[in-house]
């Protein structure tokens, strides 16, 4: 699955990097290419400080190579794996002043996936007694999404849409502007037909009446059930009976995802999954012979 969202993504993973390493990077590495001789090869290792679960490897791995095709990677713990202070998560072989270049990025890609999936591997665990499955938001990281993303994926939540482009995703404010569920709907039934590619259609419904409304057309996938209390969710649950899937979003935390999830609701969305959580430290160290 992960190999699958690497290859799909990869124009969009390829753009991160290239930005990223122009962002650090810019016109050279001056620190390195002041003091270290550009024949120099050296190897180093990535020494995991806190316990957790490990991303990000595989995007490691495309970062060096990127920078540079001949240095040579050695995996030692692969991306989904429980890690503990003292593992030693991969070795890296080649050029110094590459390694020197790429260390920042790398460390800062795999410490941040890695605090991702952790976070989102405890949440899973805590509501494997459900049915319930974890959603990410798009309340990501500006250019580092994917990464993100891939992140929530590889601790065993499930992707919501990428963007604004592979999904519609009916909110308060378009139902606002639009002056109200049935309008919006109609307009938005209109538009589906004149597209040459299907799209899912999750519509936020704030009451009742949003939802007797959304319940009644066909194309609509999912009803997201915003800022309801879990008796609230529950009751609504009930009522829609299995006839669109169902989300619930707003005000889930760690602290009460579990009461969320033991309404029945089928998806669970939490903004904290990528824009709130700490990273796992680790180190990037030389090895010295």
């Amino acid at each position: 699955m992960m190999k699958n969202f690497i290859n799909r993504y990869k124009n969009q993973l390829d753009f991160f990097i290239v930005n990223a390493l122009s962002e650090d990077i810019g016109v050279g590495d001056h620190t390195s290419l002041s003091c270290i001789d550009s024949e120099i090869i050296s190897s180093a290792k990535l020494i995991v400080k806190e316990s957790g679960y490990l991303a990000g490897i595989s995007l490691s791995k495309l970062i060096f190579k990127h920078f540079d095709p001949k240095l040579e990677i050695q995996i030692m713990i692969k991306d989904g794996n429980k890690i503990k202070k003292g593992d030693i998560a991969f070795k890296v072989r080649g050029s110094a002043i590459s390694i020197l270049s790429t260390e920042r990025l790398v460390l800062n890609t795999i410490q941040k996936m890695s605090g991702i999936t952790s976070f989102t591997k405890e949440l899973n665990e805590m509501i494997k007694h459900t049915p319930c499955k974890i959603l990410d938001t798009r309340k990501t990281t500006p250019n580092f999404r994917y990464a993100e993303k891939l992140a929530v994926m590889i601790g065993g939540g499930t992707n919501h849409r990428m963007g604004l482009f592979d999904a519609i995703l009916i909110k308060d404010n378009h139902i606002d502007y639009c002056g109200g569920m049935k309008n919006t709907l109609k307009k938005t039934e209109k538009y589906l037909n004149n597209l040459d590619e299907k799209l899912d259609v999750v519509v936020e419904c704030r009451n009742q009446k949003e939802i007797d409304s959304a319940i009644n057309f066909d194309f609509v996938n999912r009803i997201l059930l915003d800022n309801y209390n879990p008796q609230e969710l529950s009751n609504a649950v009930l009522f829609i009976d299995g006839s669109k899937t169902t989300e619930a979003s707003g005000r889930i935390r760690k602290e009460n995802i579990v009461e969320y999830a033991e309404t029945g609701v089928d998806f669970v969305s939490i903004g904290e999954l990528t824009n709130n959580v700490k990273s796992i430290d680790m180190s990037l160290k030389a090895i010295i012979i």
